[in-house]
């Protein structure tokens, strides 16, 4: 009898949290977009996101999140507001430690911040860093949305 209430009491703590877990999130199933919200490391190089573009794409992209790149100063993905990169970062005279991205593995250099949108001038591979040139001694991340929209082809 007492093995009996015991599984009695896990089956209501079971359902208490799958419970919880429907309230929170719905039911059905779960869209890719809310599942897969990249990290982009302080302390790696270029990271690709996972999302191929194509030429003429609209690239919406948002990030949040702390990193630091300056000892002891952690910011956000918009940079360091009183430090400016030095002509040896990968782009000089904006934030240091800003958000930066490319699309392909030579593409050109574009600031990301928080986010915005931007059009993809050739096709490729979506790649983000953090604006710094020594990346050994960063920490943190900051998480990554992003949305493709290809353009509608006139009839």
């Amino acid at each position: 009898m007492k093995r009996a209430w015991i599984l009695v009491f896990l089956a209501m703590i079971v359902l208490g949290v799958v419970g919880a877990m429907v309230a929170r999130h719905g039911l059905g199933p779960t869209h890719h977009d809310d599942m897969s919200q990249p990290r982009i490391y302080a302390y790696r190089d270029w990271q690709s996101v996972g999302v191929q573009v194509n030429q003429g794409d609209l690239i919406r992209l948002r990030a949040q999140g702390r990193w630091l790149y300056t000892p002891g100063e952690y910011h956000g993905p918009e940079g360091h507001k009183r430090y400016p990169a030095p002509s040896y970062y990968p782009v000089a005279g904006t934030a240091g430690g800003v958000l930066l991205g490319r699309i392909g593995e030579d593409g050109a250099l574009f600031i990301v911040g928080r986010g915005g949108t931007f059009y993809a001038e050739r096709s490729g591979l979506l790649y983000l860093r953090i604006n710094d040139d020594i990346l050994s001694d960063n920490d943190g991340y900051v998480t990554v949305e992003v949305s493709v929209t290809s353009p509608t082809p006139n009839p």
